[in-house]
């Protein structure tokens, strides 16, 4: 049987650093409100659960994968449409939370943004699963996917924003 490195213990307090360190930043600039805590909050539960569910499993003495890593670099090949859906409401959050922490958002900083968090997921995925035999692949098609659901949840967010009734409502969460 191989040893798996446990989920909680490593993502929780993790995240809970972030969140204390979020908190500290905001109280600093003297910008701490209980709706831009709620948006702390939320970035941190939202990271957690998506390093929590694509980067492990891990294991500690699981045999790394052979000399050839795998890895899928053909975008659209054997790519299945239910993994696709996956991956786009996945990173709606992302397209939401961008333009609440940064000052001028726009689609094309959202989804660099969401490229390169993506990019990093794929990555951690790629040295996991062939140095320590974890559960997932590495796909271009994740990181294509992942930033359509960002540019989708920027959109929704966009027009959300552009409602006067939700934008007095929306402004208080903004960091900037």
């Amino acid at each position: 049987m191989f040893r798996e490195v446990p989920v909680l213990p490593v993502v929780v307090p993790l995240a809970a650093a972030i969140f204390l360190t979020l908190l500290w930043y905001l109280h600093r600039r003297e910008r701490l409100s209980v709706p831009r805590a709620a948006v702390a909050l939320a970035l941190c539960v939202y990271a957690a659960g998506v390093v929590a569910n694509t980067v492990f499993p891990i294991f500690l003495n699981k045999p790394a994968r052979s000399a050839l890593w795998k890895v899928y670099l053909v975008p659209l090949a054997d790519y299945e449409v239910g993994d696709a859906v996956t991956n786009i409401l996945v990173f709606v959050p992302v397209g939401i939370l961008v333009p609440l922490l940064i000052g001028k958002a726009s689609w094309w900083r959202v989804a660099a943004l969401a490229a390169a968090f993506s990019l990093a997921v794929e990555l951690a995925q790629l040295v996991t699963g062939n140095l320590l035999g974890g559960g997932h692949v590495a796909d271009v098609n994740d990181l294509l996917f992942n930033v359509a659901g960002a540019v989708l949840g920027f959109g929704l967010f966009s027009a959300l924003s552009r409602v006067p009734a939700a934008a007095v409502h929306i402004n208080r969460f903004r960091w900037r």
